[in-house]
């Protein structure tokens, strides 16, 4: 992935064809180490390719990755009339606590990793 950013950033600064000690510039100059094997990788990958039909290629992939999001949950509101114990029992089951789960706040990856 910090591969990949590196190629993109070079190619939004101007260089057509950026090449693998550009990459490797661009990676150290924020302290990331550059792994050989992928920036080699890349660059026979987008060899002769223009990056925005790439990009656009890529959109076209995505747009069939499903990525829908669980159903949300939605509580009733209670009614009116009734009797007053009733919405008393409903506020004390809603406020059971619920256990924390541990936090992914990088989601499993780093973008320089």
């Amino acid at each position: 992935m910090k591969v990949i950013a590196a190629y993109l950033l070079a190619v939004l600064g101007g260089n057509i064809a950026p090449s693998a000690d550009d990459i490797k510039n661009i990676l150290s100059s924020v302290g990331a180490e550059a792994d050989d094997g992928m920036i080699d990788l890349l660059l026979s990958q987008v060899e002769g390719k223009d990056v925005t039909e790439l990009i656009a290629c890529g959109r076209e992939k995505l747009a069939a990755v499903p990525s829908g999001g669980g159903g949300v949950a939605v509580a009733a509101a209670p009614t009116a009339g009734g009797g007053g114990a009733a919405p008393a029992a409903e506020a004390k089951e809603e406020k059971k606590v619920e256990e924390k789960e541990e936090s992914d706040d990088d989601m499993g990856f780093s973008l320089f990793d």
